[in-house]
């Protein structure tokens, strides 16, 4: 290799010469007082972008489970509600015929299906702009929409046909049943399947926001204190070598700097421990809670119209029963409920334990976890109102069937579709349960007003207060650079 030439040795040596102007102007007074200074900007300004970057992690933390995908996805999860009421409501119908005593009436129940079927398509359009994107959630939202439209071409002929056919209260012609049965299985089978595949489905966005943003806001308060003790230490080293070098006790100016980086240092640390627990509240004691309650509603209407069906359709009346004990099951799960008779007496015990000391609890299923979870206040006065009416409603449940059992056919009816009895006690059950949703909601609703209310005005609080420190900086730095002049 040919050795460097004397015109490649010039820049080399150009280079040497301005480093070791540099050395020696770093090794002046003015020259480390500089360097210190810019040390001291460049720290503050790392320090509070840094701040800045977990802030917007928080603040997009709560818009998605607070604003956005959040409230969509409870919206979903009311789709399971919505086709489950549906379907209720066309059973009570074909039950009470033409009897206008019972129940609150055909006009009234065709109503309430119509309101239920339209939520039901509200819903599936939240559904539908979660799955943008998803291809395969895109296709679970298409099946639901096929499905509800055979759905309701099945109802619609057997309401047709059970109007065109008058009847007493009881099951209608055979043709009515078997349409109906038709309709029931697309629901039972493919249609609330599908609808709480969404929900899982869409859950997932809350989930892996809550744990990506919560995780990086609690990191945040580690990066936000480690620099913040550098942005410290600087201040304080650039403050003792102007004391020492300058023969001054004290900087005011950098005094006000080094003290305002200590508190919002503080501050920060302080912001981002309360937006991960408002983070937290939201999801486990809100969102949660409100998924999990809400589809204990849906399978607890289901369960209520297997009810009906049981009376309905007589020779499928095993069938239902069974359906109903295993949904009696998720509700409020008890060891020895292995079939109606057994499940009555079993909870029946656990209750009574239960309502003795809230803390004995042996139930398990969708209340067993709520009852072990009370966080919130009035939440457990609330679970003990719903455990309670869900008792009750059991106790007419296993009068209604001894009624159908003893051939007591029309009382069996008048007790489910009465205005007192069995759908009274459901009414009542259903009532106490949206009660112990609203608290989570509310719980919810606060945590996200909370954690919004506190990053307020930090979008532009945090760039006004790098500035304000660097200019404190620069302003306690300049007098002493301009002795030097």
């Amino acid at each position: 290799m040919a050795p460097p030439t004397r015109a490649e040795e010039q820049p080399l040596a150009v280079q040497q010469a301005r480093f070791r102007r540099l050395l020696g102007w770093l090794r002046t007074v003015p020259g480390k007082v500089r360097a210190l200074t810019l040390l001291a900007l460049l720290a503050v300004v790392g320090l509070f972008a840094t701040a800045a970057v977990f802030v917007s992690n928080a603040h997009d933390g709560l818009h998605v489970i607070g604003h956005g995908a959040g409230p969509q996805v409870v919206a979903t999860g009311d789709l399971y509600y919505a086709l489950s009421d549906m379907d209720a409501q066309v059973a009570g119908i074909l039950l009470i015929g033409k009897d206008t005593t019972l129940g609150v009436g055909q006009q009234q129940a065709l109503a309430t299906y119509e309101k239920r079927r339209a939520e039901a398509d509200t819903a599936v359009m939240k559904a539908t702009d979660l799955a943008q994107g998803d291809p395969a959630a895109e296709r679970t939202v298409q099946a639901v929409l096929d499905g509800l439209g055979q759905y309701e071409r099945l109802v619609g002929e057997a309401l047709a046909l059970d109007e065109a056919h008058p009847h007493p209260a009881g099951p209608p012609s055979g043709k009515v049943i078997s349409l109906y049965e038709d309709a029931t299985s697309i629901m039972k089978l493919r249609l609330l399947p599908q609808a709480y595949n969404l929900t899982l489905d869409n859950g997932t966005v809350v989930r892996r926001t809550y744990e990506d943003k919560r995780s990086a806001v609690l990191s945040g308060r580690w990066w936000v204190l480690g620099l913040g003790i550098v942005v410290l230490a600087i201040l304080i080293g650039l403050q003792i070598f102007l004391a020492a070098g300058f023969r001054r006790l004290l900087n005011p100016l950098l005094v006000v700097a080094t003290v305002g980086t200590l508190v919002l240092i503080i501050t920060c640390v302080v912001i981002f421990n309360g937006e991960a627990e408002h983070l937290r509240k939201a999801k486990q004691d809100g969102f949660d809670s409100i998924l999990a309650l809400s589809r204990a509603r849906a399978i607890s209407n289901s369960l209520n119209a297997d009810e009906t069906r049981y009376l309905l359709d007589p020779k499928l009346s095993d069938t239902y029963e069974q359906t109903y004990l295993d949904k009696a099951q998720s509700i409020v799960y008890v060891d020895t409920g292995t079939n109606l008779g057994a499940y009555y007496k079993g909870l029946s015990a656990d209750l009574t334990a239960y309502s003795s000391n809230a803390s004995n609890v042996k139930f398990l299923g969708f209340f067993g976890a709520e009852a072990k979870h009370v966080t919130l206040t009035n939440q457990g006065q609330a679970v003990a109102s719903v455990l309670s009416a869900w008792g009750k409603f059991q106790q007419d449940d296993q009068q209604l069937r001894s009624m159908a059992a003893s051939n007591q056919q029309q009382q069996a009816i008048s007790l489910r579709m009465g205005q007192s009895g069995s759908s009274q006690a459901f009414n009542d059950y259903d009532q106490a349960l949206v009660s112990l949703i609203k608290i989570h909601q509310d719980a919810f609703n606060n945590a996200i007003k909370d954690g919004d209310g506190e990053l307020s005005g930090w979008s532009w609080g945090l760039p006004v207060a790098a500035i304000v420190l660097a200019g404190l900086v620069l302003a306690g730095v300049r007098p002493r650079l301009s002795e030097f002049r």
